[in-house]
């Protein structure tokens, strides 16, 4: 993969092209975004309640089942049968949104309750992919 670098901000009327220095770098995107092959899978965020750690509607992430759960992290979970995408408060067993428009949900002991992973990596698309609208 051939990196560009290049620091782009609004309102830039005219710059060389950033074409002509490149850097070569000995990694793919695979190796960039997943840690663990093996025990990563891909979803898609679905509504708006993570907006607050930069996770929107249409998102990808990229779940990591390899790593260990932590306080405060952003986990992909099974909760009563629906996958979702919260913060994990573990002393107080609470599933947080990073909107305040959303409330915690409290994990009580009938609930059934599994995490799936934790989110490594989140990618916005800037154009809808056909490829990804199909698949996930």
């Amino acid at each position: 993969m051939k990196f560009i670098p290049i620091t782009a901000s609004a309102g830039i009327t005219g710059f060389e092209s950033p074409a002509s220095d490149y850097l070569q770098l000995p990694l793919s995107l695979d190796e960039l975004l997943v840690e663990h092959p093996s025990a990563t899978f891909i979803g898609k965020a679905d509504g708006h309640s993570m907006e607050g750690v930069g996770i929107f509607n249409g998102d990808i992430l990229i779940v990591d089942r390899h790593v260990t759960v932590k306080d405060a992290d952003v986990i992909v979970a099974n909760f009563n049968g629906e996958f979702i995408c919260k913060i994990l408060n573990i002393s107080e067993r609470l599933l947080v949104s990073a909107n305040a428009q959303y409330e915690s949900i409290v994990i009580n002991e009938d609930d059934h309750f599994t995490i799936e992973g934790v989110v490594i990596r989140s990618i916005r698309c800037h154009r809808v992919s056909h490829l990804l609208e199909s698949n996930i």
